[in-house]
């Protein structure tokens, strides 16, 4: 069974893509790669317990098991040190990114407070999105009830385009709400 999102990628949108850009083969056109999910839980260094829960979160919206990321450099200031874990990532590929996207555009960011599309000058100048959402409450896997601190985190959405515009035609045409 294949995601509805994946299989109009394959009957409209790289066609359409193609044809906009004058590729000559059909392995040209842009697709997404993967998406990031990575949260940042800075006062884990406190309370380990923190990143427990937010690991537990990013495995309910994600779908499969996060990575616990490691502090790089000790920072004194921040009262960190050299391999102390810090955050959760997870990265997405194939069909659980397909529907994590689906359930992105569909459900989660049209429940955000105030919402007028999201920015379309969040690209890198090599064809990757990143979006940062507020709090993990927009995502319907998540109960209301159960959490205790209102955390965000990063979907980092990695493309194969070369630039930025081929990039923004992609994940336009895919349903991204870009503000006007």
């Amino acid at each position: 069974m294949t995601n509805r999102l994946q299989e109009r990628y394959t009957k409209e949108i790289a066609p359409a893509m193609i044809k906009k850009f004058n590729y000559k083969s059909s392995m040209q056109a842009p697709k997404v790669e993967k998406i990031v999910l990575n949260m940042g839980v800075g006062d884990a260094t406190q309370n380990a317990k923190n990143l427990d829960e937010a690991v537990e979160e990013l495995r309910e919206i994600s779908g499969q098991q996060p990575l616990i990321t490691k502090a790089k450099k000790s920072i004194a200031n921040f009262r960190l040190r050299e391999g102390m874990s810090i955050g959760a990532k997870v990265t997405l590929r194939g069909e659980r990114m397909y529907d994590f996207l689906d359930k992105l555009i569909n459900v989660s960011l049209p429940r955000v407070r105030d919402f007028h599309g999201i920015s379309a000058k969040s690209f890198d100048g090599r064809g990757n999105y990143t979006l940062g959402v507020k709090e993990q409450l927009i995502f319907p896997e998540i109960d209301y009830d159960k959490v205790n601190r209102v955390r965000g985190l990063d979907v980092v959405i990695v493309t194969t385009a070369n630039t930025d515009e081929e990039a923004l035609e992609l994940l336009t045409q895919i349903g991204m709400p870009f503000a006007k």
